[in-house]
């Protein structure tokens, strides 16, 4: 293994006595800048009855109650006159954002020149854990606008010394490969899927490319996807989780998990079944607080917030690549959720069962479920592209998807085998799924009951 890039050094290989002491000194002024800044925590505070200045370490903010995306909107226009995070006043405001709205009105957000900064500074770190180099030409597939994710991987791009094609979209023409020569591409496993079909079909081997990078994001994925887009490119694919809140973590060289820079994003997992934050190891929702160091601002700040993501920590040793800041799972959707029979069933473990490696002679990858039924019966319809379908071994394909999905969940398994679950699969040609339809991002896993 080549020796381990870092973007700081000195921060990313800190020992953690020395870590924890940096950040329970950005949590204190961060709470304190909290209290005095933002409408909505001063108010909080006093609702509570907290003493800002009682929190003084990360586990001082076990603590205190947590905060989630429908306070951010409740404390916005339309429904309160003004924006009660905006922490700064309106001159120090250098952006306006808002997220996707996915999951409901648009949460805004304000963004400094120093959250810029503090944002790039997370993904300069990413972008060289996952080995980018000065020289490199990096396409970015993700939208400019106000979503702050394109924005922010070219600020970065600059730090790093990378050159930037700023095409927005995954739907570039094939010249642009041919011309410029980009050796990075950042985009999701499905984009990045499909624009290896549209170069194969212009004559153009994906592994012939000069692409030696692939940095996903987006979304969350299966690792089997993960295994078969570097095949299909031939080249290195890392993962990377993002957001407007401001998590931004990377995936070093070991590949077993993700780095949070836990001297700009303090994170803790949260079980709301279960009422309490979990131990390391176990499952929970990932609930970040923003970090400033002394003397910095934010114009928009969150303390203790529930991004409704899932994930686990994997460690806080030291790892291979030298870092020690913790790692988690990559993160999957709350959203992204069914129950099947009291069973959860998230949209990976449909993906992990769509690319077993044997499936994918036969399908191009693309899929779509939907669920059906009632308490007594719940049907799952499987709909995967073949290149093909006359010709796929469809009988295959489902044996390998069903022994994929059962294979570590016994539950579902029982709720299969006493027929109360059941697993109904289609093949389409491509383009013949109904999420080819859809513009933007569609949902691949749909409950309809």
């Amino acid at each position: 293994m080549a020796p381990e890039l870092y973007w700081n050094e000195k921060i990313e290989t800190m020992e953690r006595g020395d870590l924890d002491a940096l950040i329970d000194e950005r949590v204190k002024y961060t709470v304190r800048y909290a209290a005095e800044h933002s409408p909505f925590y001063r108010r909080w505070f006093a609702e509570h009855r907290i003493d800002p200045a009682s929190v003084t370490s990360h586990e001082d903010l076990l603590e205190l109650p947590i905060v989630g995306g429908n306070t951010i909107r409740e404390n916005q226009p339309p429904t309160t006159p003004d924006f009660a995070f905006l922490s700064v006043k309106n001159k120090d405001v250098f952006t306006v954002h808002e997220t996707t709205g996915t999951s409901g009105i648009p949460k805004s957000f304000f963004l400094t020149w120093e959250d810029w900064e503090r944002y790039a500074e997370k993904y300069a770190r990413a972008f060289t854990m996952e080995g980018l180099v000065p020289g490199d030409r990096l396409v970015v597939c993700a939208s400019y606008g106000m979503n702050i994710g394109a924005n922010t991987m070219t600020l970065a791009a600059h730090l790093v010394g990378l050159s930037v094609v700023p095409e927005g979209k995954c739907t570039f023409p094939v010249r642009v490969i041919r011309h410029y020569r980009p050796t990075v591409i950042v985009g999701s496993v499905f984009k990045l899927l499909r624009l290896a079909r549209r170069l194969r079909a212009d004559g153009i081997d994906p592994a012939e490319s000069g692409v030696r990078r692939l940095i996903i994001g987006g979304e969350g994925f299966a690792e089997e996807s993960r295994v078969y887009l570097e095949k299909v490119w031939g080249s290195e694919a890392y993962n990377t989780y993002g957001s407007t809140e401001g998590t931004m973590c990377g995936e070093c060289s070991v590949k077993q998990g993700l780095h949070c820079p836990e001297d700009l994003v303090h994170v803790d997992l949260y079980d709301p079944a279960m009422g309490r934050f979990v131990k390391d190891g176990e499952d929970g929702r990932l609930v970040l607080t923003t970090l400033l160091p002394p003397g910095g601002k934010a114009g928009t700040l969150l303390l203790n917030y529930d991004t409704e993501d899932w994930s686990r920590v994997v460690t806080r040793e030291r790892c291979a690549c030298g870092r020690t800041h913790l790692k988690v799972l990559p993160p999957w959707r709350e959203a992204e959720t069914v129950v099947i029979q009291g069973c959860a069933v998230n949209r990976i473990e449909i993906e992990r069962a769509v690319f077993q490696p044997d499936n994918l002679n036969s399908i191009t990858g693309e899929y779509e479920a939907f669920v059906y039924g009632d308490e007594d019966e719940t049907v799952l319809r499987v709909s995967m592209e073949c290149d093909d379908p006359a010709h796929a071994d469809r009988k295959k394909i489902e044996q390998a998807f069903i022994a994929a999905l059962f294979s570590d969940r016994p539950d579902l398994r029982e709720a299969y085998e006493e027929e109360r679950f059941r697993v109904i699969f289609n093949f389409t040609p491509p383009g013949g799924l109904e999420l080819a339809a859809v513009k933007g991002r569609p949902k691949r896993l749909v409950d309809r009951r």
